[in-house]
């Protein structure tokens, strides 16, 4: 959990350990402060009082802020929420604990709403997403640090919390006062109103998802599953025909499935060129996302470019891929089971006629294979043609080579060579499968 040593993150450290949960704080020196290392030490020391462990680490937010162009919020949220994330790593906890309260929450539903926001910045600051939990959102700041003053716990205050010139500062310092002179009630309708957008945003985000799902177009065939996480694609006439705002928001849910951005103008723009007659082309924010329109279809996939790579097969035994999400089992078969149906996701070869250890790799230019019963040599790049796969796909699907050079292409040809004769004495099955299979409900 990140503990900063504020009365906040004090408050969670104490609460979640009285209550018995296995906590270690995370505890990151933001390089801006001389004080913050005696603040460090004061931290790790309220840790051992308690008996719970405490990670450190160190970062220069000044410099990450000029590097990176935007401000120093905006900079010290990003390198906090990095460190928490490779704490919780190192240390295997399933969860990031954060000490936000209900003050954070109105003062985040106001700065969205300043900067022109829709349902998504109307409901605030989520109790749970992507791994990070928020267990002190129903309490006040004032309610917390009466808490730790309570139990005498040692806190500090950042004195950037009184720097004006910051933008939740000068919210909570001015704008907040002045809205509760308008209307007592205020901190009140601010959280009906997000509950309300959190609702109405769920069940919108609820219609999208059902049009995304009618209108997906499967691609890959049986290999579909290697690719699952970084490409998608959908039927334009389909999308053609949900309503404007719910074809935006299919547009942006699709994105952040594949880890990018999408603006409200640029799904406005994306979501009027499916409308058009012609063929085009988009990128979304960092982390990018490419959207490609064509006649009958909309395909979006990641930016990034997988780099090539190559293993060692385990035989036998179970080769994973946590990245793209597969599995290569290798084991013994018995000779006379070798019958598959072609372009199958296993096949059986005759492991005596294998040159060396047996690795897999990304395809290579020039990389060929001589398919069972054919005559002659054929570019996989062709097979890969033939096979209908996506470029992702293409460099994510493992070839099985030995040291001569490919000797099988899962879901697509053996290598002659290997194939097992009524001279085969030992049997090799190889079968490709999804790491996480998908529950059909």
């Amino acid at each position: 959990m990140g503990y900063s040593g504020g009365a906040d993150s004090t408050a969670l450290v104490h609460l979640l350990h009285s209550i018995g949960v296995d906590i270690v704080a995370a505890h990151l020196h933001h390089g801006m402060r001389d004080e913050a290392d005696e603040e460090m030490r004061r931290c790790a020391e309220f840790c051992d009082s308690l008996g719970v462990p405490i990670v450190t680490g160190r970062a220069d937010v000044p410099r990450m802020a000029k590097e990176l162009g935007v401000g120093i919020e905006e900079a010290g949220r990003e390198a906090r929420y990095n460190f928490f994330r490779q704490a919780a790593f190192q240390t295997e906890c399933d969860w990031v604990a954060t000490g936000h309260t209900q003050d954070d929450h109105i003062e985040t539903v106001l700065f969205h709403m300043a900067r022109g926001t829709g349902l998504a910045g109307l409901a605030g600051i989520p109790e749970v997403r992507e791994g990070i939990i928020r267990p002190l959102l129903p309490f006040t700041r004032a309610e917390l640090r009466e808490y730790c003053e309570t139990n005498n716990f040692w806190f500090h205050d950042d004195p950037a919390n009184s720097e004006i010139d910051l933008s939740r500062v000068r919210l909570r310092e001015r704008v907040i006062p002045e809205f509760e002179k308008v209307h007592p009630g205020f901190r009140a309708g601010i959280l009906r109103l997000s509950e309300s957008a959190q609702e109405d945003e769920a069940f919108l985000n609820g219609l999208a998802a059902q049009i995304l799902e009618r209108a997906e177009i499967q691609l890959n065939g049986s290999l579909n599953f290697i690719t699952r996480d970084c490409e998608m694609a959908f039927s334009r006439a389909e999308l053609a025909h949900a309503p404007d705002v719910l074809r935006r928001r299919a547009l942006r849910l699709a994105v952040q499935y594949l880890g990018g951005k999408l603006s409200y103008d640029q799904a406005d723009t994306w979501s009027s060129e499916i409308l058009g007659r012609d063929n085009s082309s988009f990128t979304s924010d960092q982390p990018s996302v490419i959207l490609e329109i064509k006649e009958d279809s909309l395909t979006l996939r990641q930016a990034a470019i997988d780099q090539p790579f190559r293993f060692h097969l385990t035989i036998p035994g179970e080769t994973e891929s946590e990245v793209f999400g597969w599995k290569l089992v290798a084991q013994d078969w018995d000779v006379e089971d070798y019958k598959r149906i072609p372009a199958s996701l296993d096949a059986v070869i005759d492991r005596e006629k294998t040159k060396g250890e047996l690795f897999f790799r990304s395809v290579q230019d020039g990389d060929k294979i001589l398919p069972l019963g054919g005559t002659g040599h054929k570019k996989i790049a062709d097979i890969y043609q033939e096979m209908g796969l996506t470029l992702a796909a293409r460099r994510r699907l493992p070839i099985i080579c030995d040291m001569v050079g490919p000797i099988w292409i899962p879901g697509g040809r053996m290598d002659d060579r290997v194939k097992i004769t009524p001279q085969t004495n030992r049997a090799l099955r190889l079968s490709f499968e999804p790491l996480h299979p998908v529950q059909k409900s």
